[in-house]
């Protein structure tokens, strides 16, 4: 299903053409990582966010979510993206990328040459494309300082990818800046982990979505609210018990993973002083 066309009408006063209708979404289509799969928004024993929030903002008729736990920026090109184009969207959320730079094979020209094939096959389907910029993760979750500054490289790296893609096609794609988003950076919009968004960050990511949905001449029947409604509180007691039974080992998984790269980044530390 394709977008509606802007429709115009003659004024019934002076002959000028009115204001172009909104276009409705119908079909929304979410790919990625465990964001848009939910993780941080817990409700009634699964997973919400920002999807569900987006679509019910939109009024849609169909939300499909093929985002999974884990993805990468090649998984999704891989095992996603025939689902989503097999649904013909009229609006697609791509929102895949952090996986890629916890990993020691970090390739941003092969990420962008998925992004671009992704992209490309969207816009060929008709869909409007929605984009995000990252945001500097180690402001959230505290990590030592070669892997610190390893990783804020490899998101400064992919933030240009990104940046490259959306230049390639600007017209047909929305970018949404997380490093600018108003409260990004607050405690309550992360969950226990500070690797997800909470209830919260979810709703921040819908509304982001539907004001750049809503500038490209989309309708937005429902605004997003940033008003949480039953998820859970997030207490002290629980952001350090997580941090013992998960922070802990994930950091020693990454650590060994990311070791060549926290090495490289110490040597050229040694070298510029």
């Amino acid at each position: 299903m394709t977008a509606l066309q802007p429709m115009f009408a003659p004024s019934s006063t002076s002959g000028a053409l009115a204001e172009p209708a909104s276009r409705q979404v119908r079909v929304l289509a979410t790919m990625g990582d465990s964001t848009p799969a939910g993780l941080g928004d817990p409700v009634a024993g699964g997973w919400r966010g920002f999807p569900v929030l987006l679509g019910d903002a939109l009024g849609v008729a169909s939300l499909v979510n093929t985002a999974r736990t884990g993805a990468r920026v090649a998984d999704v090109r891989r095992e996603q993206l025939a689902a989503v184009l097999a649904a013909r969207p009229d609006v697609a959320v791509i929102f895949v990328g952090m996986n890629d730079t916890l990993r020691s094979d970090f390739d941003p020209d092969a990420i962008q040459g998925d992004y671009l094939a992704m992209v490309s096959a969207l816009r060929a389907a008709g869909a409007h494309v929605l984009m995000l910029r990252y945001h500097d993760h180690t402001k959230v979750f505290r990590l030592p300082a070669p892997l610190r500054r390893a990783l804020v490289r490899r998101v400064l790296a992919l933030n240009a990818v990104c940046d490259a893609v959306c230049a390639s096609e600007p017209a047909g794609i929305g970018m949404l800046d997380l490093d600018a988003l108003p409260g990004g950076y607050d405690r309550d919009a992360w969950a226990v982990d500070r690797l997800h968004p909470s209830e919260r960050g979810h709703r921040m990511l819908a509304a982001g979505f539907a004001e750049l949905l809503e500038r490209a001449g989309y309708a937005v029947p429902q605004p997003v609210s940033l008003e949480c409604s039953g998820g859970r509180e997030v207490t002290a007691l629980h952001r350090a018990a997580w941090l013992v039974v998960k922070g802990l080992p994930w950091l020693i998984r990454r650590g060994g993973d990311l070791g060549p790269v926290m090495i490289q980044a110490l040597a050229s530390e040694l070298r510029r002083r």
